[in-house]
């Protein structure tokens, strides 16, 4: 009868009383050391085995305490950005809130935003005309766009910048319609890419969105 190794593997499975009885074995036979050429008993190739999955189970935990850390520091962040807004008694100081913080606060060193649809238009840039299409884009849009390169006639909003910037994310700003979008964008190509996670991107639109809202309150965006 001959076996093949996934019998013998199973059998052993089945039966570990097997090395209680021939416990001189695990000495005796030798294997590959996994990070060199020389050989090993069984046991030690066992414990190297477990020295390994331990280092990767630490690793795996300091990262996620790292994302942890991080996470909670930007928490902390649209906390302040949440307050300050609240504070706010005009578009100007909204806008102002929102420009400052995101420089300071989030390392974002571009920003821009544009309004549609209000009657409000008191010659300020936010109520540029936009294009039929970027409001198209922008009302289909169902979580943050982040990419590489700005769509449509966004990359003009950074006038004199605009040819050294490597990331984008777009952001749609909303109640019951679609009424403008906030644009962030950086030099840094690794900044905003086309993977990367939104959730706290999403929490931020929201938050703009509701203070620009409360000083346009006067103004309803058309449907």
């Amino acid at each position: 009868m001959i076996l093949d190794p996934d019998s013998v593997a199973i059998w052993l499975k089945q039966h570990p009383e097997f090395f209680e009885a021939h416990s001189d074995l695990l000495a005796e036979i030798n294997l590959p050391h996994p990070h060199g050429t020389h050989a090993v008993s069984l046991s030690e190739r066992q414990l190297q085995t477990l020295r390994d999955k331990n280092r990767a189970l630490e690793s795996r935990m300091n990262e996620l305490i790292s994302y942890a850390g991080a996470n909670d520091n930007t928490s902390g962040k649209v906390h302040r950005l949440a307050v300050n807004l609240m504070g706010t008694r005009s578009l100007s100081a909204v806008l102002d809130v929102v420009t400052r913080q995101l420089k300071e606060d989030f390392a974002v060193p571009h920003s821009a935003i544009r309004l549609w649809g209000f009657a409000q238009n008191d010659g300020r840039v936010e109520f540029s005309p936009v294009q039929d299409e970027l409001r198209d884009f922008v009302a289909q849009m169902e979580t943050p766009h982040c990419g590489h390169h700005a769509v449509y006639e966004t990359a003009r909003w950074f006038d004199d910048v605009a040819p050294g910037l490597r990331s984008f994310a777009m952001m749609p700003l909303r109640d019951s319609v679609t009424y403008g979008v906030l644009l962030l964008a950086s030099p840094d190509e690794k900044r905003f890419y086309p993977d990367m996670g939104t959730f706290y991107l999403n929490r931020i639109a929201e938050l703009v969105g509701a203070a620009l809202r409360a000083q346009t309150h006067g103004s309803e965006p058309a449907s």
